[in-house]
C-alpha cells in the first residue's frame, strides 16, 4: 500500500498518526493503540529469508569466497571491490568501502573482442636494448605494446601486462640487431570503432625505424616461438676482416709460435722464409692505423680465398653441438644441439671504398650471441687454421670465441612451414570471407616494401657507420692485439691444445677481454668514442647461469 493512502482499513503491521496524512485530506484518522512495529522494507524479505539467501549463496562459493560457478549465482554483492584484470580501485566509500560498483554501472567502457592474432613487423634495432620488453629500458616490443594500447588494439585493462594478452615472438635478438621480418603474436582488439585500417593505425603512430607488415587471424593455439620451424639470419662484415694478423701483434706472434716447419703454406708467414702475406708485404710495422686501413678499404678478397671460406662455413651444418658458440652452457646440455639447414655465403659486393661479404645462417632455431659462429669463420680462415678446428669446438672442451660487433646482425624472417600446412588443409573446404579462414604467414608477399625498408634503415645506416667509425677494423685490432692463450686454438694443426681449455672452476691467467662498444650499433658523432664504451665486458662464466632465462633471450 503506499504510504499517505488512508481510506482503507489500516494494516496489523502499521499505525497512522497526525503526521501520516496527506495534505489534502481533512480528515483525522484514531490514533491505533497496539504496539509499534518497525518495518524493514528490503526487497529480499525478512531478516530470516536474507539469512536462508546467505547461506545458499555459501553452499555455492569454494572456501576462498569466490562463486563455484556463475549459473544460479546469487547477487549479494559479495564480489564487490575485486579487482578483476588491472582497473586502478575506485576510491568512492559512498557504499562503506573502497571499490564499490559506481552508482551508474552504465559509463564503463564495452568490451570489444580479442583474437589471437599475428603481427609481421620489422626494425632497425639501433638504440634499442634488444626485441624482448624489459623493465626500465626502449625495446622493440616495449615500443610496438604501447602503440597498440594508444590505438586501442589493446584495452586498458591489459596495458600494464603484456603476458595478459599472451605477448611472443618468434625470434629475440640482441641489443642493437635489426630485423627485415620478425613476429609477435598476442590476442588483438581488430575490429576497433572508428579505426578503418589499423595496420595504417598503428604505423602512424610508430617510430619510421619500426614497421608493421601486416596483421593476421591465426589459430588460438598459436604460438610465435613453438610454431616456428626455422629462422634466416644475414651477418655483413668487410672482405678485409680475412687480412691475416700483422706483423708484430701478439696474435700474429702466438700463431707464429705455434708454426711448425710443417706449414709452409700459411698465410701469416712460413717460419722458413719468415715471408708475410703480400698485403703486408708492401707496408712498415710502423705504418699508422689509417694508413691500414684506407688500405684495407682497397682491398678485394681472391677467388681462392672465397672459396675457402665457404668450405669452412659448410662445417656448421647439420645437427651439432653449439655450447662454445653460446654462454652459460656446457656440453652435456641438450638444448645446445641445434640443426643449421643451410650456409650460403654470396658474392662480395662493394659499397663506397670497402667490399662486403654477406653470410646467410638457415637454422632451426639459434641460441644467445650465436652470431660466434661469424667469428669462428672469419678467424679460422684469417690464420689459415685448418677447418676441422670447427668439428672440435663441437667437441666436450670449453673454449673461448670471441663475437663480433652486432651492427653486422640481420634477422631476415621467421619461417612458418608446418603452420602454414596446418592451416592449408582446413581453408581447402573454406572461402577466405569464411570466419573459420587462417592465411598462411607470408614475409615474401611484403617483399618490396621490406627490401625499401632494409635499404633505408639497416644496409645504409650500416655502412654509413662503419665508413665513419670503422667498427669491423676496431674490432679486428682489438683481437690482434691480444696474446693470451685463450685463442691458441687458431694454429697451424687445428687441434685444441690444454692451454687454451676454459673451466669455469679456475680462474684464467691473461683472459680475452670483450669491449662493450662492439655490441653497439649507434655511435655518437664525435671524433673519439666515450670511454664507457670501451668498458670490457663481464666474464662469461659469471653470467646468464639462469637456464630459463636463457631460453627466453634465444631463438
Amino acid at each position: 500500500m503506499t504510504e499517505g493512502a488512508s481510506t482503507s482499513s489500516p494494516s496489523p503491521t502499521k499505525r497512522y498518526c497526525d503526521e501520516d496524512l496527506s495534505p489534502r485530506s481533512p480528515k483525522r484518522v484514531k490514533v491505533d493503540p497496539r504496539p509499534i512495529i518497525d518495518v524493514d522494507v528490503n526487497p529480499l524479505g525478512s531478516s530470516t529469508d536474507i539469512l536462508q539467501d546467505k547461506q545458499k549463496s555459501q553452499k555455492r562459493r569454494d572456501a576462498a569466497g569466490y562463486p563455484k560457478s556463475r549459473q544460479g549465482k546469487v547477487k549479494d554483492n559479495k564480489n564487490v571491490g575485486r579487482r578483476r584484470g588491472s582497473r586502478p580501485e575506485s576510491t568512492d566509500t559512498a557504499m562503506g568501502h573502497p571499490g564499490a560498483v559506481p552508482k551508474d554501472a552504465s559509463i564503463k567502457a564495452a568490451r570489444l573482442p580479442k583474437r589471437q592474432s599475428a603481427i609481421l613487423l620489422g626494425f632497425c634495432g639501433t638504440g634499442c636494448a634488444g626485441m624482448q620488453i624489459q623493465p626500465d629500458a626502449r625495446t622493440i616490443e616495449g615500443v610496438l605494446f604501447d602503440t597498440l594500447v594508444r590505438v586501442g588494439a589493446v584495452s586498458s585493462d591489459n596495458a600494464d601486462d603484456p603476458t595478459k594478452v599472451g605477448l611472443g615472438r618468434a625470434a629475440r635478438t640482441d641489443a642493437g640487431v635489426h630485423a627485415a621480418g620478425n613476429l609477435v603474436s598476442l590476442k588483438l582488439i581488430t575490429q576497433i570503432p572508428d579505426v578503418p585500417d589499423l595496420i595504417s593505425a598503428v604505423n602512424g603512430l610508430l617510430p619510421p625505424e619500426i614497421r608493421v607488415w601486416g596483421i593476421i587471424r591465426v589459430q588460438n593455439s598459436f604460438n610465435a616461438r613453438t610454431s616456428c620451424d626455422s629462422r634466416k639470419y644475414t651477418y655483413f662484415f668487410p672482405s678485409y676482416l680475412l687480412i691475416p694478423p700483422k706483423p708484430g701483434s701478439g696474435l700474429y706472434e702466438t700463431f707464429r709460435r705455434q708454426t711448425g716447419p710443417s706449414s709452409g703454406g700459411l698465410p701469416i708467414a712460413s717460419p722458413s722464409t719468415d715471408v708475410a702475406h703480400p698485403f703486408w708485404a708492401d707496408s712498415t710495422p710502423s705504418s699508422s692505423k689509417e694508413n691500414d686501413l684506407q688500405r684495407k678499404r682497397r682491398w678485394r678478397i681472391e677467388q681462392e680465398a672465397l672459396q675457402r671460406l665457404r668450405e669452412v662455413a659448410k662445417k656448421f651444418e647439420g645437427t651439432r653441438n653449439f655450447h662454445n658458440f653460446t654462454v652459460g652452457r656446457e656440453f652435456s646440455d641438450r638444448s645446445t644441439q641445434r640443426h643449421m639447414k643451410k650456409i650460403e655465403i654470396a658474392d662480395p659486393v662493394v659499397h663506397g671504398s670497402t667490399e662486403w661479404i654477406s653470410v646467410m645462417f638457415h637454422g632451426q632455431s639459434f641460441m644467445l650471441h650465436q652470431r660466434k659462429m661469424v667469428s669462428a669463420l672469419v678467424l679460422c680462415c684469417r690464420t689459415g687454421t685448418p677447418p676441422q678446428i670447427i668439428e672440435e669446438l663441437y667437441g666436450p672442451r670449453q673454449v673461448f670465441i670471441p663475437k663480433m660487433p652486432s651492427l653486422g646482425l640481420l634477422l631476415e624472417h621467421p619461417i612458418f612451414e608446418s603452420y602454414n600446412r596446418k592451416v592449408g588443409n582446413v581453408n581447402e573446404k573454406l572461402s577466405p570471407e569464411d570466419p573459420e579462414f587462417r592465411p598462411p604467414i607470408d614475409f615474401d608477399i611484403h617483399l618490396e616494401a621490406i627490401e625499401e625498408f632494409k635499404q633505408a634503415h639497416i644496409y645504409d645506416r650500416m655502412r654509413e657507420i662503419e665508413d665513419r667509425r670503422a667498427v669491423f677494423d676496431a674490432w679486428i685490432h682489438s683481437t690482434d692485439a691480444y696474446s693470451g692463450d685463450d685463442l691458441l686454438y687458431l694454429n697451424p694443426k687445428g687441434v685444441i691444445p690444454a692451454a687454451a681449455v676454459v673451466k669455469n672452476s679456475e680462474r684464467r691467467k691473461n683472459p680475452f677481454r670483450e669491449i662493450k662498444r662492439f655490441d653497439v650499433t649507434d655511435f655518437p658523432t664525435g671524433s673519439k668514442i666515450r670511454g664507457d664504451e670501451d668498458e670490457e665486458d663481464e666474464g662469461e662464466q659469471d653470467v646468464l647461469t639462469n637456464k630459463a632465462a636463457l631460453v627466453e633471450m634465444e631463438g
